[in-house]
């Protein structure tokens, strides 16, 4: 039977990207719906493409839009978070593909983990916020999260092949972003337009920007934590620029397994909609007499200081990662808009960090309290 997929943020990268697998295996998938918070016009396009039997304009000043060009269609279609989440949760739905950007994606993913879904995860913020409610809810209503992360699913594919074998370390690779090979003085004036440039990886702008400054390492440090329940002190970072190796596991005798793949989000995204089974996903494979070197290299914290941040973060526990999220957001998009500088990022992430009102074991009000007084605070800060 064909899985039917639920796709949440299908307009970004992440969820153009499934459409493609989907596009090429339509004897495998059923896409039942897709959600956007605003590109209204490739919405539409998409449902009618897939012929999706819901659709969900998040942002309620498109609906009519959406509603007007799908009308003669077989789609039905909603506006709001409140939609989406009820929908996620619908017993139509086998998984569920989290691929919302930001603090957004939080709450479908728990609605569709109360209902026992399949979510193949990809928006990290989810478990940066909120990692300790995430992971219990999964556990308490039988749920299953596959990571999509090209990182996470290295990781989870080498715990595969580990034969339940305790993991002594994990090693997360970076490619270092666009500013690998330069000093602090030239990052520091470095624009929007420059950090956008990924030499390896086509993402989009927020996630781009996160690995430039190697806040997105970070993230993936806290979601590893929550992923694999594995002391932060057991997660390293190695700089690897050619994205060849995605992530690898150590054990205790010493051996090391990794996973390698070329740098393309559709080969993780394919194995986490296809799990346990691979399938083709029109992705460069791997020639290893073309691969000139592998190189390795420590991250460098002074320069980007992001990374360690995130690592203070979880180690503080609580609602410090999220206050980083929240924090790392409005940054973001101020950079994005040239309000502020490349470092700046940084140093409002710090002032959250040393700012907000400590929770140590904080419930998902909680959670959604700290988001939205971090992100007020680090407005005004910006203003």
């Amino acid at each position: 039977m064909k899985r039917k997929i639920a796709i949440l943020g299908s307009t970004g990268s992440i969820g153009t990207q499934t459409l493609d697998i989907v596009r090429q295996h339509k004897d495998l998938f059923e896409v039942e719906l897709i959600s956007a918070n605003n590109n209204a016009e490739l919405l539409v396009s998409q449902a009618r493409e897939f012929d999706v039997n819901n659709v969900v304009i998040c942002n309620p000043d498109k609906y009519g839009i959406v509603a007007e060009a799908l009308k003669n269609s077989g789609s039905k279609v909603f506006a709001g978070m409140d939609s989406l989440c009820s929908l996620a949760a619908a017993e139509d739905v086998d998984i569920v593909v989290g691929a919302m950007v930001g603090f957004s994606g939080l709450r479908p993913t728990l609605a569709a983990l109360e209902a026992g879904k399949i979510v193949a995860l990809a928006n990290k913020e989810t478990l940066v916020a909120a990692g300790s409610i995430v992971t219990r809810t999964m556990r308490g209503h039988g749920a299953v999260i596959l990571p999509v992360d090209s990182e996470h699913s290295a990781i989870f594919q080498c715990l595969l092949a580990a034969q339940g074998n305790a993991v002594e370390k994990i090693h997360l690779t970076a490619s270092g972003g666009p500013f690998r090979t330069w000093t602090k003085d030239q990052i520091a004036t470095a624009t929007a337009a420059q950090a956008l440039k990924h030499p390896n990886w086509s993402m989009g702008a927020k996630v781009t920007i996160d690995s430039s400054t190697m806040m997105n390492k970070g993230f993936e440090v806290i979601e590893a934590r929550w992923l694999f329940d594995i002391p932060v002190e057991r997660i390293k970072v190695v700089v690897h620029p050619e994205s060849i190796i995605h992530s690898m596991v150590e054990f205790e005798d010493g051996a090391i397994i990794a996973q390698l793949a070329s740098p393309d989000m559709r080969e993780p995204i394919g194995f986490a909609l296809s799990f346990p089974n691979r399938i083709s996903v029109g992705n460069k494979k791997l020639d290893f007499g073309e691969l000139a070197q592998m190189s390795f290299a420590n991250a460098d914290l002074e320069r980007f200081p992001c990374l360690g941040l995130a690592y203070e973060a979880i180690k503080r526990g609580g609602n410090a990662p999220c206050a980083l999220n929240s924090a790392n957001e409005v940054a973001v998009a101020a950079f994005l808009e040239g309000r502020i500088g490349f470092y700046d990022i940084a140093r409002l992430c710090e002032r959250a960090l040393d700012g907000s009102d400590f929770v140590v074991d904080p419930s998902l009000g909680d959670i959604f309290a700290t988001h939205e007084e971090t992100a007020k605070k680090i407005r005004a800060y910006i203003r």
